[in-house]
């Protein structure tokens, strides 16, 4: 039977993305507070539909407003792991970025009980060190690379890029990768912002022509991966929760679950293909 996963994820950045870019006016302080109040929307609007979650939540939103944090915890949805500031890992030491991992996991397990099994690094940028470090504190998948589109696959350590040398693939690792895509996130789409080096990211899509694409990737998954298959959106919730985008967001779900979907959270979706890999290994033999 056919079986194609959806995963709704969120990347609940809150404060701390703009505090990185060292946005810190009122102004751009309230833009990402503005989440507090679409939160308990978003987690009225999964109930609804009996969907489960992921929200990868630096350790800084928990910290500073776990009042924001509290109602997708409670409501079951899956806590994952964002870092603790919202720094990228390429911009940091070996020990700084293992410093973001031990403190966002400390706010995750202080919050909900547990530490994270899944992990997105903040603007979906890996270092060097990233794939060791997530290992050695219990990460189990990542969501930040995009070497496939309908597909998981183990992530790589120790690749060698030069310029006048071929590439060399490093060694395959345990670290299990999700994919995710620029073209499935809404922020691209719909987030106006002035950046601090004068740059403007223009946003401000029309909606509905952004659910055609969104719906077209499930489409065209179930068309070229019939019999399974895995798609991640990521949405942001001081983005999409204005109200049109509210609206093309559970559209969305309403077509994806006409479509077939079946939604999970990451780390359900995770234990279900390695069980799949495992079951195909097997069969192999």
């Amino acid at each position: 039977m056919p079986r194609h996963i959806v995963c709704l994820t969120f990347d609940h950045d809150h404060l701390s993305s703009f505090i990185a870019r060292g946005m810190t006016s009122p102004t751009a302080i309230s833009r990402g507070e503005y989440d507090v109040v679409v939160i308990p929307r978003l987690v009225a609007l999964m109930e609804r539909y009996g969907i489960k979650g992921t929200f990868f939540t630096p350790g800084h939103t928990i910290d500073s407003t776990p009042q924001a944090v509290v109602p997708y915890v409670e409501a079951g949805h899956e806590l994952a792991h964002h870092g603790w500031t919202h720094r990228l890992p390429v911009t940091l030491s070996r020990e700084e970025e293992e410093e973001e991992i031990v403190r966002g996991n400390e706010s995750i397990k202080r919050i909900s009980g547990r530490t994270a099994r899944g992990y997105r690094s903040p603007a979906w940028d890996l270092s060097p060190h990233s794939i060791e470090l997530l290992l050695k504190h219990g990460i189990q998948y990542d969501s930040s690379m995009m070497g496939h589109d309908y597909d998981c696959y183990f992530a790589r350590q120790g690749d060698v890029a030069e310029l006048m040398n071929p590439f060399v693939r490093g060694r395959e690792t345990p670290l299990l990768e999700m994919p995710i895509s620029w073209s499935l996130d809404d922020f691209p789409h719909f987030e106006y912002m002035r950046l601090p080096n004068g740059s403007v990211q223009q946003g401000l899509m029309n909606a509905t022509n952004v659910l055609d694409n969104f719906v077209d990737d499930f489409t065209y998954m179930t068309r070229v991966q019939p019999d399974f298959g895995i798609l991640t959106y990521t949405f942001y919730p001081h983005v999409i929760g204005r109200g049109h985008r509210m609206m093309m967001l559970e559209r969305l779900i309403q077509r994806l679950i006409e479509g077939g979907a079946v939604f999970m959270t990451m780390e359900q979706a995770m234990g279900e293909w390695l069980a799949r890999n495992q079951a195909a290994r097997k069969a192999a033999e």
